[in-house]
């Protein structure tokens, strides 16, 4: 509590490590730049103690991943508060790729990396490992770094991260909202990353399969599948098919309105694409090859507004 009476959340390193301070330096010149509702806003810092310190707006219900997964009465979870949810994420994404005055590419979308403040808006978190690029770069060129389940499986061979690798993190994580299940399961005897799961059942015609009953219950059948085509396209292993955060942003506004929107017909899956497609398991990165026919393609996801 500082003198004012205000809660903070302090962010304290928990070793002295070089690429902690690194890291922690980094946060502040990214966050100095951004300035957005659904992003955590920083309020001081200090560098200068043994331990550094960050000082951030305090968040006060915890994190997305602790809502979708540890589920209490307390709060009713609803299709429309996870479409929310997801639209705001996706519009501070947005944000972050092209309205800051430099480009900024987060690099650990996940949805433990996502606060919800005291009406359950979201707030996007930790920007320990984000960098600021210049406007004519496409991509950056560093180690590999991120978090298994979300790791966009092209960055992962290439060690190039670009905006799409962003868009795959955000596709897990929408595929989370839709599905209530983890983006690396330790239950489940079937493939335990959620993006290979949610591929096949998509291009297989299962989506009803794997959609937590919930929202299948409470949601219109034409809107959640939108959602989870917008969730596939995002998850497409040739990062340059996936839209950009801000067509994302986009749909997703057009399905809460609930207007027909050339917005969500532009979503539509290429069926040239699905053929034969190569589906990654972002467990042991090892290839499978999954043929697939048109015709088992959910036939909702081809119609138009």
């Amino acid at each position: 509590m500082l003198p004012d009476g205000k809660i903070v959340a302090v962010k304290k390193s928990k070793l002295v490590d070089e690429n902690q301070l690194d890291q922690f330096i980094n946060e502040v010149a990214v966050l100095s730049q951004i300035n957005h509702r659904n992003v955590v806003k920083l309020l001081g810092c200090c560098l200068e103690t043994e331990v550094p310190l960050l000082v951030y707006e305090f968040i006060i219900n915890g994190t997305l991943y602790s809502l979708i997964h540890n589920e209490n009465n307390e709060f009713p979870f609803t299709w429309s508060t996870r479409l929310r949810i997801a639209t705001e994420v996706a519009g501070a994404l947005a944000y972050l790729h092209s309205a800051t005055s430099v480009p900024v590419y987060h690099r650990d979308i996940k949805s433990s990396n996502i606060l919800l403040d005291e009406k359950y808006r979201a707030k996007v978190s930790d920007f320990g490992t984000s960098r600021s690029i210049a406007i004519d770069q496409t991509h950056l060129t560093t180690g590999v770094q991120g978090t298994f389940g979300y790791l966009d499986p092209e960055y992962f061979q290439s060690s190039q991260y670009t905006e799409k690798s962003d868009v795959y993190s955000f596709g897990v994580v929408l595929a989370e909202l839709l599905t209530g299940n983890k983006a690396i399961s330790t239950t489940t005897n079937q493939d335990r990353s959620l993006a290979t799961n949610f591929l096949l059942a998509t291009e297989r015609n299962l989506l009803d399969t794997i959609i937590y009953t919930k929202i299948s219950q409470e949601g219109r059948k034409e809107d959640i599948m939108a959602a989870a085509n917008i969730a596939y396209r995002c998850m497409n292993l040739n990062g340059k098919k996936r839209p950009t955060m801000k067509e994302v942003t986009t749909a997703l506004e057009a399905i809460r309105s609930q207007m027909p929107s050339a917005a969500v017909t532009n979503f539509q899956l290429d069926k040239g694409d699905t053929a034969e497609r190569t589906v990654i398991s972002e467990v042991n990165y090892t290839w499978t090859n999954t043929s697939t026919s048109s015709s088992d393609i959910h036939p909702l996801l081809f119609e138009t507004s």
